[in-house]
């Protein structure tokens, strides 16, 4: 019998109900399709084809483990259609232009994308006329950030200086005003409709390949034999594996569908305090666990601006929804790694078998 995580048994809370996953073709979204296979979930996705190939999705698409439509969520018509035709019980939202420095080519883009993009999802949430949970997934990065030696949270002042960060926080507020004005929990009986955002960041894990993040970048030159470019190298960030925030949006997700009018508000997820590292230790820890490898500064005082220094708060999470943080950033790395390591063919049994040892934890 699987454990419970926390409070509550995720396969009772998702065997059996359908769940609608935008961004499934993405890092963190394939991850959580699979978590949710592995649960009894009927799930359906929706998200652009994905940028890059090798990755969880197509893995899970090849053993009929996947089962979605390419789509943008700009495009209300078709997103409303197939979001209607799926009635879900739950929907998870993590399509979105993630990187932060691909927010300074595409400015417009990436505001479109995951300021209004929301806003439709929301607006097809909206028109359902059944019981539906919502977690829509932003960043750590919606905070005004002050770069300084504090742990933000919940309820500190929306920010961003970069365009991806900005559109997370304005994003936030999307989701305020479609709680307020179509979601409002006081008419909760009417409409059966709760909504909860979640901001974690900084997620390392096996299946990611996009480009300008840190652990692909290192995979890709370990396995070219090349030294690792690392351009911001004593910035701090809350580095976590990605089945530790997936579990507290699972977690939070059976929580507000049982109590709406307890949990229908935000949550950080991340590490504990003391596990935050810099750039220059998560690619010495990862080099450590290959069993080879260099690495080279290449930071530049003519790149685009990158917070130096970011940590969450996760005091809400752990004293509300009871959840706690099951791996230390060492780990986290090595659980990495090691994926990457796996031959090809070994890869979605692998990642499997991460789920399954991180809920027995």
């Amino acid at each position: 019998m699987e454990k419970m995580v926390t409070g509550i048994d995720l396969a009772a809370t998702y065997q059996g109900k359908k769940v609608f996953v935008t961004g499934h073709t993405g890092f963190k979204g394939a991850w959580l399709c699979a978590w949710l296979h592995t649960l009894g979930a009927t799930v359906k996705g929706y998200a652009l084809p994905p940028e890059y190939g090798q990755g969880l999705f197509e893995l899970l698409q090849a053993a009929d483990k996947l089962t979605g439509v390419f789509g943008d969520i700009r495009d209300l018509a078709l997103l409303k259609q197939e979001m209607l035709a799926f009635q879900p019980d739950f929907v998870f939202h993590l399509a979105a232009q993630p990187l932060v420095r691909r927010s300074y080519d595409l400015p417009s883009e990436t505001f479109e994308v995951n300021v209004a993009g929301t806003a439709k999802v929301l607006e097809a949430v909206n028109a359902l006329e059944k019981k539906c949970t919502t977690v829509v997934i932003t960043t750590d990065k919606v905070y005004e950030n002050k770069e300084q030696d504090i742990l933000y949270n919940e309820k500190d002042t929306l920010g961003g200086y970069d365009p991806y960060s900005a559109s997370k926080a304005c994003t936030e507020l999307v989701v305020n005003s479609f709680r307020n004005s179509f979601f409002n929990i006081t008419s909760y009986h009417q409409h059966q409709k709760a909504i909860a955002s979640v901001r974690a960041g900084n997620v390392i894990g096996g299946g990611d390949w996009s480009k300008d993040r840190i652990v692909p970048d290192i995979v890709r030159s370990l396995q070219l034999n090349m030294e690792i470019g690392v351009r911001n190298p004593h910035s701090v960030r809350p580095w976590q594996h990605v089945l530790e925030p997936l579990g507290g949006y699972l977690l939070l997700g059976g929580l507000l569908h049982e109590q709406p009018k307890q949990f229908a508000t935000a949550y950080n997820f991340g590490p504990h305090p003391q596990d935050h590292l810099t750039v220059q230790q998560l690619v010495e820890q990862a080099i450590q666990v290959w069993g080879s490898g260099e690495w080279k500064d290449t930071s530049s005082p003519m790149a685009v601006h990158e917070a130096n220094l970011l940590k969450l708060s996760i005091e809400k999470a752990q004293t509300q929804l009871g959840w706690q943080p099951k791996l230390d950033a060492a780990t986290a790395i090595w659980w990495t790694i090691d994926w990457y390591k796996q031959a090809p063919e070994k890869r979605l049994a692998y990642s499997f078998e991460q789920i399954k040892k991180y809920q027995s934890l």
